[in-house]
């Protein structure tokens, strides 16, 4: 007997205000989008322990080939975490990117999101993510275009400057002139990739100069971060990527401290829950074991960073190859005391990829390859 066919995506009417966030009045929490990360099987993980306001895809990447990513559209035409998804474009042609835009208007997507931000070399030398930011007059033309083509919400993600800011107010005025529905800024140049230290100070300046909410971006490393760069920014909330990886209860955390309540405390035992519940969710008939074990690795980059001081877990669970030795690097580091905490921030000094502090200059775009602690 035949299965009968699952149903297919039912795209929403276009939104002309931002979707209803979770509680309402606190400020907005959303998971920034990565490469090789924000996967419908990654979004799903962070519902369980707790999903931000909105979720944004990886992105999609547009030129005169392209055509919507398959496992990118899953992401939201299978998504079942109860949060709307924006689908984000990177890009510099109009024409394509604005047929992409159509070709996505029949998915139930949020909005449009451009990136304006990637600070990978194969990208920006390509003039698009980050490397648009030396080019306002092209980045204008884009913003008009996609406002025309986007009937609903159209939000970009960007930085302060590719080698310095001194193009920084004119695309925010071009935000404004654009009607771009939400901002959200990351705090570093380009050329800074996420070595520096951030610079809020920049994002305040964009909340103040622009029109629509901005959401702060980069080195959210916890809830009292996140309450900390809000009151110190005054922005409508906040944009997590890495840190998420690293602890996907952050979004539970944040919505905790922003009511006034303690942030509820993680053990050693809930990280070995993340990392099973991750392992199952990333798993693929087509992967092979080793290939699906160097990709968690990945994750757990991130995730040992919380683990102990001195990067023990870090150092034996890098020597893995197998699902066997992986699972039983995490038992003899998250089982043996499982009530000890797992830390609310990074230990001082435990780098999550301490081989890879600059991303290689053929690195394909902003993935787990690219980005360090």
């Amino acid at each position: 007997m035949t299965a009968p066919a699952s149903p297919a995506a039912v795209p929403t009417p276009p939104a002309t205000s931002l979707p209803t966030r979770i509680v309402p009045g606190q400020p907005l929490t959303a998971l920034a989008p990565m490469q090789d990360v924000t996967d419908l099987a990654f979004m799903g993980v962070v519902a369980h322990y707790g999903a931000p306001d909105y979720f944004f895809t990886e992105f999609l990447r547009v030129h005169s080939m392209s055509r919507p990513e398959k496992h990118i559209l899953r992401s939201i035409d299978e998504n079942a975490t109860g949060r709307p998804v924006f689908a984000q474009l990177i890009g510099e042609d109009i024409t394509h990117l604005t047929r992409t835009v159509a070709d996505l208007l029949s998915h139930p997507i949020a909005g449009i999101d451009l990136n304006l931000g990637c600070p990978a070399p194969k990208v920006y030398k390509k003039n698009v993510g980050g490397g648009l930011l030396r080019d306002p007059e092209k980045i204008g033309e884009i913003l008009a275009a996609l406002r025309a083509a986007c009937p609903g919400l159209f939000t970009v993600k960007m930085r302060i400057g590719f080698e310095d800011t001194r193009h920084f107010d004119r695309v925010l005025d071009l935000v404004n002139t654009h009607r771009v529905d939400l901002l959200s800024v990351h705090g570093r140049t380009v050329k800074e990739m996420y070595r520096s230290e951030v610079h809020y100070d920049f994002i305040a300046h964009a909340v103040a100069r622009v029109r629509c909410p901005v959401l702060a971006n980069g080195n959210v490393t916890s809830a009292p971060a996140a309450a900390r760069i809000v009151g110190q920014t005054r922005a409508a909330g906040v944009m997590i990527g890495r840190h998420a990886i690293r602890n996907p209860w952050i979004f539970r955390q944040c919505r905790e401290i922003f009511s006034g309540q303690p942030v509820t405390p993680l053990t050693l035992a809930d990280a070995r829950d993340y990392v099973e519940r991750l392992y199952r969710a990333t798993q693929r008939p087509d992967l092979e074991e080793r290939y699906h074990v160097n990709k968690m690795k990945k994750y757990l980059n991130f995730v040992g960073q919380s683990v102990d001081a001195d990067g023990a877990f870090l150092h034996d669970m890098r020597r893995t190859e197998t699902e066997a030795q992986l699972f039983a690097v995490c038992d003899q580091h998250l089982l043996t005391d499982p009530s000890r905490n797992f830390a609310l921030e990074p230990y001082p000094g435990v780098i999550a990829r301490p081989n890879c502090e600059t991303p290689h200059a053929n690195a394909d775009g902003c993935s787990l390859e690219t980005i360090t602690a």
